[in-house]
């Protein structure tokens, strides 16, 4: 675990320490020194804020990137216009791309405002060589760019953002290295996610995550218990075993420890109440894991499969290495073996060749498949990935279908989360809502003066709102499932 005593020590040394984390732990002191200096020269703390788009592990990254900030003394802010402002990139979609170079606009706006303010851009975005030159040519007033494989080396590329004229630039095309034990700053104190591996080994033809997170590297068993038991001491109650593709884990450690075999380890954690993992590829999800999860107290009852598409002829394009009955088997030994999980899934509509009758395979599937949720996406042509070179489909065809997808998924969905109500489960309280239709909802609840409106989260991933205690945020408690609104539930707490 991080030590900030180790740090201090570290700028003892009249050189940086070659060895890691040890040396990223001496550029976070002396990073610290930096802003001490800056923040007296302005007469005021500086403030930093971490912009994060795209998924749990960017979301991960993200609690590093705050925890190094925090202690070299910046104050965090939520608010864009801060004296350091790092964007943690998604590059799955264009769109994503788009949202970020339209926000970086607005930022130069506030940098010539204040133009010591500083303007970082990391995570996967900034891996493909074309963002790159684009940043150069167009948003030169970026003071720092870094990438997936050094995040790490955060610490050290701010110093250098300080001390070093122009657009500092620091991206590698890969690495073998994992640095753990840096500071982190967890978004929530009882719940936690947890990278257990790195990259993905997949390639399948639509994505561009294995040219910007590399390869496979799995994390040491050893790393991974001894960071969840320190997390468990510090009051986590909920871990998330985080990778591209879980189910592959341990494939490159020479102990060849499979994830069902550390899911076995993790449960043995005492003072840990619950484990979530994502994401499972249908190709590699094994009978043992299947049975981890049947026998678990502890894992949740969710389960996130992707399916991407229904059709063998567009699996078979987007390299996924599975059938459609492949699939359906796999789901169906899937709800005979754990009857309450809940199945969620993602789907691609519009890759390159999809026809009506590729959609209605898809939406086959669903039907029969009965998905508690889904994430639906239009294709997103990715520069780099072999379906960029593909025959794309007209834009009206891809609407058409996305749009039929869509209401399949909303139709099965919320048939499958409505065979909850009436029953009692236990939630883990996330926070307090205090969202508009708060009031409404107390009111409608016949809750007390004190109480305010709390949003818990089930096992199988459905959120239930119900009123309470403020103090009650980070515990599990029972839930009455009261009525179901589509999808999520109103209800209230049951005393023991």
């Amino acid at each position: 675990m991080y030590d900030p005593m180790e740090a201090g020590n570290a700028l003892a040394g009249l050189t940086p320490p070659a060895k890691e984390p040890q040396r990223q732990l001496y550029f976070v002191a002396r990073l610290r020194e930096i802003v001490a200096r800056e923040s007296q020269r302005l007469g005021r703390p500086l403030s930093a804020c971490v912009v994060t788009f795209g998924c749990q592990m960017n979301a991960r990254d993200s609690e590093k990137l705050s925890g190094i900030l925090s202690e070299a003394g910046f104050e965090l802010s939520e608010q864009e216009n801060a004296d350091f402002v790092i964007y943690n990139t998604c590059t799955v979609r264009d769109n994503a791309n788009q949202k970020v170079y339209g926000r970086l606009g607005v930022l130069n706006g506030y940098k010539k405002k204040n133009p010591n303010m500083k303007i970082a851009l990391c995570g996967c975005m900034t891996q493909e060589e074309t963002v790159i030159a684009k940043l150069r040519e167009s948003y030169p007033f970026v003071d720092l760019i870094f990438g997936t494989h050094n995040l790490y080396a955060f610490a050290e590329n701010a110093c250098r953002a300080y001390t070093e004229k122009g657009m500092v630039v620091d991206v590698w095309k890969e690495t073998d290295k994992i640095v753990e034990d840096l500071p982190v700053l967890r978004k929530y104190p009882f719940k936690s996610g947890i990278n257990i591996m790195f990259g993905c080994n997949n390639f399948c033809s639509y994505c561009i995550v294995p040219y910007v997170r590399g390869r496979e590297r799995s994390r040491s068993p050893k790393e991974i218990l001894r960071e969840i038991e320190g997390l468990v001491a510090d009051g986590v109650v909920e871990i998330m075993l985080l990778g591209q593709n879980v189910n592959s884990y341990g494939k490159n450690l020479e102990d060849g420890i499979s994830f069902a075999e550390l899911l076995r380890e993790v449960e043995k954690i005492e003072g840990l109440k619950r484990i979530r993992f994502m994401t499972s590829h249908p190709k590699d999800l094994s009978d043992e894991l299947i049975e981890v999860m049947k026998e678990s107290k502890k894992i949740c009852r969710h389960l996130h499969l992707p399916l991407q598409s229904g059709s063998d002829r567009i699996l078979k394009a987007m390299n996924r290495r599975y059938t459609k009955e492949q699939y359906l088997a796999l789901a169906e030994k899937i709800r005979r073996e754990i009857p309450d999980v809940a199945l969620t899934t993602d789907v691609i509509v519009g890759f390159p060749g999809e026809t009506p009758e590729d959609v209605d395979e898809t939406i086959d599937v669903i039907r029969k498949v009965q998905y508690d949720n889904a994430f639906t996406f239009i294709y997103s042509k990715r520069t780099g990935t072999p379906a960029a070179e593909m025959e794309q489909v007209p834009e009206k065809l891809v609407h058409e279908g996305f749009d039929r997808v869509l209401k399949c998924v909303q139709d099965t969905a919320r048939m499958r989360v409505q065979r909850y109500q009436g029953q009692v489960m236990e939630a883990l309280v996330e926070e307090i809502n205090d969202g508009a239709n708060a009031p409404a909802a107390l009111s409608e609840l016949g809750a007390k003066p004190e109480e305010v409106l709390l949003t818990g989260r089930l096992s199988n991933n459905t959120i239930v709102h119900f009123p309470g205690m403020a103090d009650q945020v980070g515990t599990i408690v029972k839930v009455s499932l009261d009525e179901c609104r589509g999808f999520y539930y109103l209800g209230r707490i049951l005393e023991d």
